[in-house]
């Protein structure tokens, strides 16, 4: 079963949590960043993409910007825009979008689960990604970024926190400019702490990663190192626990940067081996299974693979695999996807229209539309100990940075 436990959350004062709350620091780019902060000296990204306080040309990955990440932090304290909690709490974090409501327990969990894999995987890492994490939480002492978790739903948990949220005054209740409701709620009761400390102890055997795997890997390697050197290490980091009956995945679409040597032509007669290749009018988002778009030089496709899908074989058949395995590889050399700079990713959130941006802009060759994964699939490929490729599963709508964050 699972180990979770209370903490005392640095977190904005009420009056600057609006402008504290950030997008999470992996959906957006530098550049991106940079605009975000305009006019806001108070926004959570001077400490998540602290590059942004540096110069255009600096390497995001030198210590000079973990540094400034750590430095902004210790600012952000020092002008009482963050202060720590006086207690150890639980925290309720509910998000509401486009009428969708999911509702989360913020906790910290354990890393001593995570190397059991009672907190399962479904999803490879990036190695750069996860270094890149690793120096931010060792300069920061702190994990800025919350690792969402999903469970099977137990009524019991789910009664106490709906009872909490009714009879309650939440702390913080804000819409932010993408039309995300989010509030949250301290369960500051010793005796309310222990009764869901020892629900989750008795009746939730494992939790599942769907958004955050860079973020706990590189938790996990921070502690380990941390024990190979003597030093404090704190062997829990920040989660957001949430039922999986309640969560909502977006398609996480892929764009090519080059055909690999080949001409337009010779690409589609390529793949016309493995899926049915025909010409659309309109952007393709895929509404079922085994379909993929295609934007190429200012023309949709939709393909539809040809074969039969095989239902005991469900990380085969999964679409980003099928994408993988007979386009990306072999017709187009891009054997890992984790480091191959001919493949990126892009989130379900932005659209068919930032694919059309990327291609007419030249900064990608070409872009696949794909059908989302369903939770189903999801936990089942984690409860088989099998692994998609990165960047599968996009979740909306996502947690805000700086709300909740927890220092040792």
């Amino acid at each position: 079963m699972i180990t979770i436990k209370p903490f005392s959350a640095l977190r904005p004062e009420p009056q600057f949590a609006k402008l504290v709350a950030s997008k999470p620091y992996d959906v957006l780019n530098s550049q991106e960043a940079k605009l975000e902060v305009i006019g806001n000296p108070n926004s959570f990204l001077h400490i998540t993409k602290s590059e942004i306080s540096l110069s255009k040309d600096i390497d995001i990955h030198t210590d000079e910007v973990y540094e400034k990440a750590k430095e902004n932090l210790e600012a952000f304290i020092k002008r009482d825009i963050l202060f720590k909690e006086s207690k150890d709490c639980f925290y309720i974090y509910k998000l509401n979008f486009n009428n969708h409501n999911q509702t989360g327990l913020v906790c910290l969990s354990s890393i001593d689960d995570y190397a059991k894999n009672l907190i399962k995987k479904h999803e490879l890492t990036k190695p750069d990604k996860e270094t890149d994490r690793f120096n931010h939480i060792k300069y920061t002492k702190a994990h800025t970024g919350n690792v969402f978790l999903t469970y099977r739903k137990m009524d019991d948990i789910n009664a106490i926190i709906e009872k909490w949220i009714h009879y309650k005054s939440p702390i913080y209740n804000i819409l932010t400019e993408d039309q995300v409701t989010h509030t949250i709620w301290a369960i500051n009761e010793t005796e309310v702490i222990n009764k869901i400390i020892n629900l989750f102890k008795t009746n939730v055997p494992c939790s599942y990663i769907a958004d955050g795997h860079h973020r706990a890997a590189s938790a996990y390697k921070h502690n380990l190192y941390c024990k190979e050197n003597n030093l404090p290490s704190p062997d829990f980091f920040l989660t957001t626990l949430f039922p999986e009956s309640e969560l909502k995945i977006l398609p996480y679409n892929r764009i090519v940067k080059t055909l690999n040597g080949l001409s337009q032509e010779q690409f589609l007669n390529k793949i016309d081996k493995k899926f049915i290749v025909e010409k659309k009018t309109t952007p393709v988002q895929p509404q079922n299974k085994f379909e993929f778009g295609l934007y190429i030089n200012k023309q949709w496709f939709v393909l539809k693979y040809r074969e039969q899908p095989n239902i005991f074989e469900t990380l085969k058949q999964l679409d980003v695999n099928i994408l993988q395995d007979f386009i990306l590889d072999s017709i187009l050399d891009i054997k890992d996807p984790r480091t191959n700079p001919n493949l990126d990713f892009v989130g379900g959130i932005r659209g068919l229209q930032e694919l059309v941006k990327l291609v007419d802009n030249h900064e990608a060759i070409m872009a696949f539309s794909l059908y989302p994964i369903i939770m189903d699939e999801l936990l089942q490929i984690a409860d088989q100990n099998l692994m998609m490729p990165p960047k599968c599963t996009w979740f909306e709508p996502k947690l805000r940075d700086g709300l909740l964050t927890h220092i040792f």
